[in-house]
């Protein structure tokens, strides 16, 4: 693979962009009018549009309620899909993603133990999920001797085994938590966005340098596509950029999971959405996955607020529920 094959980025990247703003745009849209509330999008265009009329009750759901809910599922639908392609880039496997290489159950453990020991979300329960999931991350990378060329079935092996330890341990701590705290934390493991409120918000700006600096490695990801040894001819200094890639990565999904529990298979979903559509200019991808997995959370959110009639389910059953199956046939597929 040469950066010759890949399709014109100048004309390819604003077209992108624009594409992935209006599918960003539509899904806040959606977001901030539909849900199992009775508003429709008439009153959300009407509070935009003439807000001295709009209905008082109206306006506190839709900017206290569901706004700091949809800019929540926005930043972790950006950063699990983000976080896939890093390590689908990373590790070569077209399977690998936070979730199923145990790196969200790892973190998961790390915030638990922050919520029990009364630790304030940020900087207590955010730090202890970075590092629980860095930890659980280098474990299944050692296991899998990715240093000696480890096999795809081996990472995805260790993977499994590091999330079935992680669960052990969750299940060990919410056995010996207080009442008043299972409850919020078994909805937490599901992926819970209900409570985001406008506090939790000033985390999220956390995310954007890490973000920033994965964009600028977008060249680099395409070298290292080719395999290390050639993107080490070419001048790049794998072992370091590995290191920054994959300690930003961590970061970024202990915060998500420390504000909104574990969230699967999006890190597997949208890049295999938008490889196929977009090819595998990572210069094309990071913004593809960044826009689209926000989108894509969102919606996944609504129909989580939208389909039970008495109530909402948390929105990691969802994603679930669809990226599940993709990962079964995408496994079955690499087999054939």
């Amino acid at each position: 693979m040469t950066t010759s094959h890949f399709p014109s980025l100048l004309k390819t990247l604003p077209l992108l962009l624009l594409g992935g703003g209006l599918l960003l745009a539509g899904a806040v849209f959606l977001g901030l009018s539909g849900g199992s509330s009775g508003l429709s999008p008439s009153d959300l265009w009407l509070l935009l549009t003439k807000p001295e009329s709009a209905d008082p009750v109206t306006a506190a759901i839709i900017w206290q309620i569901r706004l700091p809910r949809v800019v929540m599922a926005a930043a972790a639908g950006a950063t699990l899909a983000l976080g896939g392609l890093i390590f689908q880039a990373l590790l070569r496997n077209p399977l690998a993603e936070p979730y199923i290489l145990g790196l969200s159950g790892g973190a998961a453990v790390g915030a638990i133990l922050g919520m029990m020991a009364g630790l304030a979300n940020f900087p207590g329960v955010t730090l202890l999920a970075f590092a629980g999931g860095m930890a659980t991350l280098l474990l299944v990378l050692a296991i899998a001797g990715s240093q000696s060329g480890g096999g795809k079935d081996t990472l995805l092996l260790g993977g499994v085994m590091m999330n079935a330890f992680c669960g052990s341990l969750i299940m060990l701590l919410l056995a010996i938590s207080q009442d008043d705290q299972l409850r919020t934390i078994l909805f937490w493991l599901m992926g819970d966005l209900s409570r985001a409120d406008l506090h939790h918000l000033p985390i999220l700006l956390l995310l954007l340098p890490a973000m920033l600096v994965i964009s600028l490695l977008a060249r680099t990801l395409n070298l290292l596509l080719l395999g290390r040894d050639s993107a080490a001819g070419l001048g790049v200094g794998v072992r370091n950029v590995s290191l920054l890639l994959l300690t930003m990565t961590s970061f970024m999904v202990g915060i998500v999971v420390s504000q909104a529990g574990l969230i699967g298979f999006v890190g597997l979903v949208v890049p295999h959405i938008f490889r196929m559509l977009a090819g595998p200019d990572h210069r094309l991808l990071i913004p593809a996955c960044l826009l689209g997995g926000a989108a894509y959370l969102i919606l996944c959110d609504l129909l989580a607020r939208s389909l039970p009639t008495g109530g909402e389910m948390p929105v990691g059953i969802v994603t679930a529920l669809i990226g599940a199956p993709l990962f079964i046939f995408l496994l079955w597929k690499s087999r054939t």
